[in-house]
């Protein structure tokens, strides 16, 4: 069977856009990926954990546990965009399209989307450590 051409840009995006399901993982290796079908459980689960936060607030205690998995999930989500969008095309070859006579040549669009999911993670972060620091001195 040969193998297909896998563009690094386009698995960056999916990475970013939809990596909480694990799309870029199911364009890379398919859709026998068990770390890819891992990934829907636990965003599931961090959904659930948000939606009951909003319906309960602060102090349920399934909330407590199931939100932490969404952010999980998202940062696992953009940390894999960053790092594909950054892999050398040359080493994203030599891993992803030997054997498929085609070379890589991402320009910008990988590095956009690195810059983007950088933007969205601290835009989290920023976010998550000021209602963290907010609960953590209002309830001390």
């Amino acid at each position: 069977m040969p193998k297909t051409f896998k563009s690094k840009t386009r698995t960056a995006t999916l990475a970013l856009l939809l990596g909480v399901v694990g799309a870029h993982r199911f364009y890379l290796r398919g859709w026998r990926d068990a770390l890819g079908w891992l990934h829907l459980p636990v965003f599931a689960a961090g959904v659930w954990g948000a939606v009951r936060f909003v319906d309960f607030g602060e102090n349920d205690v399934i909330a407590e546990m199931a939100l932490p998995l969404l952010g999980l999930i998202v940062g696992l989500a953009l940390f894999q965009a960053l790092l594909i969008g950054l892999t050398p095309d040359a080493r994203w070859d030599a891993h992803w399209n030997l054997g498929t006579g085609r070379h890589s040549s991402s320009g910008w669009g990988a590095v956009l989307v690195a810059v983007f999911a950088l933007l969205i993670g601290t835009a989290a972060l920023m976010g998550g450590l000021a209602f963290g620091l907010q609960h953590y001195f209002q309830s001390g």
